[in-house]
């Protein structure tokens, strides 16, 4: 079925249009075209004009003309532009002008860089010159990587190999370093809080060690929309960067849907459940044939929503291979095998976390659906921009949760076409990333007296301290790496700490396999003892988690239920930076110590939804150090509203809060959390906190420290704006009913009115 007759029936049918809040149809965007440069190689002309390419985007042309004047840039256009021309065309044209010229391409992901060098082969070959590209990461045969070393021309890789492979062996790689002329970072938005800080620093080490050999490469770096692309890039390589936006390819109609649960209980203001809405429209793409692409914002979701549509393509002999599921976790070879079947066209449907965001070539695709509003105005465009990737027609439909935020934008459907995609926030400077890295550089290359490290002033202060903790050592004024260890290896440059753990399969007593992976934090949550880890839809329980060797082993069951944990957490303030003591409000900033921790979880049956019971849930404590912002209210409230009233109004407000926050902070909901105290043990009165979930935070409780009482002022407006009579789980969250008259009470005192 087309996506005209989809949106016809759609449209012809009253229960679905009744929960429609809106439905818009964006034009189609012509192409606005250039002229190849005479810059550009003739014969890379000539095979391009082969393809059917006889003239370029103009935002292609544009970067053309930046790269070969040796100017930094970005390219900021949607997706299925042909934003790998824009760095493809300068780097294959400047070797074949210099056969000694080198190119570095940085991928997030394996399965990008597996992606885009396919298409850079296609070139070479059609050009038939001896212009050798290899692909260099974890997976590279041993026998292979001397070969790159000194034969290959560009070289692809990722982050966790330029850190860990490539720079602290540098002398293996002269001819690269050398004759370095352009450095590829591809998908810039993806590198955000700690990954994005990391690989800063790592693009820091970089350029010291090319600078060592006499070489200044070319940064080309691209990014889906957001805010502050050139900001961004500029932080990221230390340069000056261009920003090329003037998108000249053609956009396909675009149709967006705001579907909106109908509401089960008018007078508690509760709504339908998203996951159970998502599987109806699911349910009805499937046997339309409509191609789709599913986003759900958590695993679980994902998982739960893989296992619902499974069973609705499940032939005589229980093969679902239309449905696939797709998330981080997954093996490597997994992932690879449903891309593959995607682009084959033999998946249907494929749900997936944002891990499928990136510009991962996974075929026509004519509808993507999305279970909650995945957060940012940022991850929804990129995620639209999945279906219709050849220039087609395409659907999305956003399907709203409970949570404020999702409310917010349901009834506010121009808060997401009119204003502009956030801001992506890193930190290179963050104390923690830096002096690890600062490590790693001393183990690359001795510092030299008065040497910073990317501008960073305080570089010789730490230096000083590292010679203190006899890592370094300094001679004639330099500092020599002198500790045994291999700095890198410590280092994960996706999270904070390097600790995965490992999922082995026992089902069968001969053959345990490994099936996947997960970071320590979510590990908890999902791979507790007796919880069930759904992979693919297929039920597991976990029979038990070995945190000292970081595995947990599980066996294949087959139950109607699923498990869902309670986290716990606490906060203590380490240390004040700044405050401001206010009229009413009292502001503070300071350093705080995280402390989470799963007691209990919950088992909750498939269709229905409900509790059938619980268990505990006996693990270590984690911790993190981080930066935050935090609000000391007024004494005497409990006296005036009531000790109970006044503690659901705080449940409220911290709801509220974290909710509305990403919409002024440009950043995603998982990049901060907000706690309340009703009795704060360092303030001693009721206490608001919001902090990074960073260790060591990326800034966003300093900003806002700056912004005062904006936020409540927004939160009221929220409140008012809530249809309910007196507290719903939109605008109240947990705190239940009667918390919103005793909230509206309090804003009014803290805003003066």
């Amino acid at each position: 079925m087309t996506v005209p007759e989809l949106l016809n029936n759609l449209t012809n049918d009253p229960g679905f249009m009744a929960n429609v809040e809106c439905m818009r149809t964006l034009p189609a965007n012509p192409a606005c075209y250039a002229p190849f440069p005479q810059t550009l190689d003739q014969r890379i002309i000539e095979v391009l004009r082969q393809r059917g390419i006889t003239r370029l985007y103009s935002h292609q042309a544009r970067a053309l003309e930046l790269a070969f004047q040796g100017k930094d840039l970005v390219v900021v256009t949607p997706t299925a532009s042909g934003k790998t021309l824009c760095y493809n065309l300068p780097v294959l044209s400047s070797i074949l002008k210099d056969p000694s010229a080198r190119a570095l391409y940085l991928f997030p992901t394996k399965a990008l860089s597996s992606d885009q060098v396919a298409e850079l082969y296609g070139m070479i070959e059609a050009l038939g010159e001896d212009i050798k590209a290899f692909t260099y990461d974890g997976d590279t045969p041993a026998s292979a990587r001397t070969a790159i070393r000194q034969a290959g021309h560009v070289v692809v890789t990722n982050p966790d190999m330029l850190h860990q492979g490539i720079l602290p062996h540098h002398t293996r790689w002269v001819k690269l370093f050398e004759n370095l002329k352009y450095v590829v970072i591809d998908e810039i938005h993806a590198y955000r809080g700690v990954f994005g800080s990391n690989l800063a620093n790592v693009i820091r080490r970089l350029k010291r060690i090319c600078a060592f050999y006499g070489a200044d490469p070319t940064f080309i770096c691209c990014s889906a929309t957001i805010k502050n692309p050139g900001e961004l890039a500029a932080v990221m390589t230390g340069r000056d960067v261009t920003v090329v936006d003037n998108n000249g390819a053609p956009q396909g109609r675009r149709h967006v849907i705001f579907y909106n649960p109908p509401v089960v209980n008018r007078q508690l203001g509760i709504r339908a459940g998203s996951i159970p809405e998502t599987r109806k429209i699911c349910s009805r793409l499937l046997k339309d044939g409509v191609k789709t692409i599913v986003f759900g914002k958590s695993r679980l979701t994902v998982e739960v929503l893989t296992r619902y549509l499974k069973d609705e393509v499940r032939d005589p002999i229980g093969n679902a291979g239309r449905v696939r599921g797709y998330r981080g976790g997954y093996l490597p070879t997994l992932r690879r095998e449903i891309e593959t079947e995607l682009r084959r066209g033999g998946v249907d449907m494929v749900i997936s976390t944002n891990a499928l965001e990136l510009g991962i070539d996974i075929g026509q695709l004519d509808c993507c659906v999305m279970c909650g509003y995945p957060g940012t105005i940022a991850s929804t465009r990129q995620q639209a921009g999945r279906a219709g990737r050849r220039q087609a027609e395409s659907l999305t439909i956003l399907v709203g949760s409970s949570n404020p935020l999702d409310q917010y934008i349901m009834t506010h459907p121009d808060f997401y076409f009119d204003q502009s995609p956030e801001m992506a926030f890193i930190n290179p400077d963050n104390l923690y990333i830096l002096l690890n890295h600062l490590k790693c550089a001393s183990y690359e290359l001795p510092f030299e007296e008065g040497e910073t490290f990317g501008g960073f002033e305080e570089t010789g202060e730490l230096l000083s301290y590292l010679e203190g903790q006899n890592i370094l050592r300094k001679v004639s004024g330099k500092w020599y790496w002198m500790a045994e260890e291999f700095p890198q290896a410590g280092i994960n440059l996706r999270s904070a700490t390097d600790q995965n753990f490992v999922i082995v399969d026992i089902t069968d007593p001969k053959h345990h396999r490994v099936v996947g992976e997960m970071d320590r934090y979510t590990v908890p949550m999902l791979l507790h003892k007796y919880a069930i880890y759904m992979h693919e839809g297929q039920q597991y329980q976990v029979e038990e988690l070995d945190f000292d060797d970081k595995k947990a082993y599980i066996r294949r069951v087959d139950v109607g239920y699923y498990t869902d944990a309670d986290l716990t957490t606490s906060l203590k303030v380490l240390d004040e930076f700044e405050s401001d003591e206010g009229q009413l409000l009292a502001r503070h900033r300071g350093e705080v110590l995280v402390s989470s921790i799963v007691t209990v979880f919950k088992k909750i049956r498939f269709d229905t939804h409900e509790n059938l019971g619980w268990g505990p849930v006996t693990l270590p404590e984690l911790e993190m150090q981080t930066t935050a912002c935090w609000w000391t209210l007024p004494e005497g409230l409990e006296e005036e509203f009531g000790k109970e009233e006044t503690k659901t109004a705080m449940v409220a407000l911290a709801y509220l809060m974290r909710h509305i926050a990403p919409t002024f902070l440009m950043c995603s909901v998982t990049d901060i959390n907000v706690s309340y105290h009703v009795k704060d043990s360092f303030s001693e009165k009721p206490t608001l906190y919001l902090y990074d979930m960073i260790p060591g935070g990326i800034g966003l409780s300093d900003r806002v420290y700056e912004m005062n009482t904006e936020f409540f002022r927004e939160a009221k407006r929220l409140l008012n704006a809530c249809p309910c009579t007196d507290g719903c789980p939109c605008c109240t969250g947990a705190a239940g009913v009667g918390a919103k008259h005793t909230l509206l009470m309090i804003l009014n005192r803290l805003t003066e009115e």
